[in-house]
């Protein structure tokens, strides 16, 4: 009778602790979804800059100079971009007759681009230097200069080339002027 009875209550038992089991809070998990907007893509560059000053000689010298531009591509696409660049002629107008530099006298020598803080995806560019900044009037009247190759160039930055202009040895002193437009473009 004992062991019935130690039996019937280590059943009881049994039966109880899994009843409890069957009655606790089991976990539940929840799927949380945040919505990311993207934002847009812009550039920006100074009013004005200044080249080294001359001092004519007698030869053919170069002048350089830089651009810095603003790129922020907040657009979160993936899709790349790329900056197209052209000019005006450089021209005297203080000078007896409007003079010009040569139509091909500025070239972009080289690029470097800085994340200017928080995440970027540094830039992949495969394009070569030198590249000829056109003149309006040529064709191409732009040409690309600076690329983000797709995934890459997420962030802000600061896109600088550097410019070299070259001036004839028989030009007129003075200050001679151009107006360079930079263009950002989706797409690498």
């Amino acid at each position: 009778m004992r062991f019935y009875l130690s039996f019937f209550l280590i059943l009881a038992m049994a039966i109880a602790s899994s009843a409890a089991a069957a009655f606790a809070d089991s976990p539940s998990s929840t799927v949380v979804t945040a919505n990311v907007s993207g934002g847009g893509l812009a550039e920006s560059g100074p009013g004005s800059v200044a080249a080294t000053p001359l001092t004519l000689n007698g030869i053919n010298q170069t002048t350089t100079f830089t651009l810095p531009i603003t790129v922020n591509d907040f657009t979160g696409t993936g899709a790349g971009w790329h900056l197209t660049i052209t000019s005006t002629q450089f021209s005297n107008t203080a000078a007896p007759t409007l003079l010009k530099l040569a139509p091909n006298a500025s070239h972009i020598t080289g690029v470097t681009a800085v994340c200017n803080g928080g995440t970027c995806t540094n830039p992949t560019n495969t394009i070569a230097y030198p590249v000829l900044v056109p003149v309006t009037a040529s064709t191409p009247s732009t040409v690309p200069f600076f690329q983000a190759q797709a995934n890459t160039g997420m962030g802000g930055f600061t896109v600088t080339p550097t410019i070299s202009v070259i001036t004839q040895s028989n030009i007129y002193a003075g200050d001679y002027t151009s107006t360079f437009t930079v263009s950002l473009v989706s797409g690498p």
